[in-house]
């Protein structure tokens, strides 16, 4: 199952159903479970990782807070955003974390590229980044050798709620969406790009495509 890749298409799904599945999935699975990215978009919801400052939450408002297990900061996920978690087996892969950041960094550089969109990561605030000003954020969490969480580009959505927060833990951190930057128009459009640049770099033989959660089930 080692390159063999479950394109799993969640749509608009809520938050905390899409990260509690995260969790069972990663529970769950054994060395034959194939890895799966999993797309989908969030109605508004303001996500507190485990190195979260309540500080940093400036004005959440009327946007529920949702503290969960993943490293990192305060962000932000809203429709018009393509998130993609990282349901991958780093031990048989033989894979660290940091090189599993590294690889989700190239994939979003390589699929703006496509675009003729000059994207840069940084050595010390994971995410990726156009003229300082960010455009997809990343998390990871990290469990029984298995990844889960992932990355959040912002392709056509209201960016004023990351003023509520000080995004990834930076004050004034001004973020940026892919329509602005002659990029992809939407998430469908962002989702294939990055599917396509990030399935190369892990290595991928087959793809294989479904969509929901009712699919998964316990062993």
């Amino acid at each position: 199952m080692k390159n063999t890749l479950i394109i799993r298409q969640l749509n608009n799904s809520d938050y905390v159903d899409v990260w509690h599945a995260m969790q069972n999935f990663t529970d769950n699975r054994d060395e034959n479970t194939a890895d799966e990215l999993w797309l989908v978009e969030h109605p508004p919801v303001f996500t507190q990782g485990q190195a979260g400052k309540d500080e940093h939450l400036l004005m959440p408002g009327d946007i529920p807070v949702v503290k969960v297990d993943r490293g990192g900061q305060v962000t932000y996920h809203g429709p018009g955003q393509q998130v993609i978690y990282f349901m991958i087996n780093l031990r048989r892969r033989k894979m660290g974390v940091r090189e599993l950041v590294t690889l989700v960094e190239d994939g979003i550089i390589a699929s703006m590229a496509d675009f003729g969109i000059i994207a840069k990561a940084k050595a010390d605030a994971p995410g990726v980044y156009v003229d300082n000003k960010k455009v997809a954020s990343l998390g990871l969490r990290i469990r029984k050798g298995c990844s889960f969480h992932g990355l959040a580009l912002n392709v056509n959505m209201d960016l004023s709620p990351f003023l509520r927060i000080n995004p990834c833990g930076y004050q004034g951190l001004e973020m940026v969406q892919t329509i602005d930057l002659q990029g992809p128009s939407s998430v469908e459009q962002a989702g294939d790009s990055l599917v396509k640049h990030l399935s190369e770099l892990l290595q991928t033989e087959n793809l294989s495509y479904q969509t929901g959660l009712d699919t998964l089930h316990d062993h």
